[in-house]
């Protein structure tokens, strides 16, 4: 049984990636990608192994093709995903569907701040002042709200989708049907 488990797992993680990088990859709008709401997901359902290199593995395959770009700000952005995972491994223990959705705006506000603050630090695009700092999360804001928008709609999809499964008994582990 463990070994089924471990199997629909790891499958489970790998249809998780490449849908990432699928969504990444083709045209969408900015921060319009649902690798934050995969972190949350795979934090609360899968083995923190796993959730952990879920967006990882999604960002280092799709920034290999998109491009890398400033490896500090690279990864803060990956590390914003990986402890999003761990986090909701914690909040999610209990899940609902105000536990999830309070976890992808937490979400979407953490990577936010964090990852605006490396811009600012490292990109040499805004003044090293609190003027700067405050004009580069200004210039962000539309971002943000695509940010918000795809971390909302893709992680209740995903948790939506799951209910739906685990709800009507499909038990994806047993080959026997």
């Amino acid at each position: 049984m463990e070994t089924k488990q471990a199997r629909f797992n790891l499958a489970l993680a790998l249809c998780l990636v490449v849908a990432c990088v699928s969504m990444r990859l083709l045209p969408h709008p900015a921060n319009f990608a649902p690798v934050a709401a995969v972190a949350i997901f795979g934090g609360a359902v899968l083995p923190r192994r796993l959730a952990l290199w879920l967006p990882a593995l999604a960002m280092i395959l799709s920034d290999a093709v998109i491009g890398f770009y400033d490896y500090r700000i690279m990864f803060v952005v990956w590390s914003c995903y990986a402890l999003t995972a761990l986090a909701s491994g914690k909040w999610l223990k209990k899940t609902s569907a105000t536990r999830v959705t309070l976890m992808a705006l937490a979400g979407s506000v953490f990577f936010f701040a964090a990852t605006n603050f490396a811009v600012w630090l490292w990109s040499g695009m805004y003044a090293h002042t609190l003027s700067g700092l405050g004009q580069c999360y200004f210039m962000a804001l539309p971002f943000f709200r695509n940010t918000i928008l795809s971390d909302l709609f893709y992680t209740v999809t995903l948790f939506g989708l799951y209910a739906f499964a685990t709800r009507n008994n499909y038990n994806f582990c047993d080959a026997s049907g």
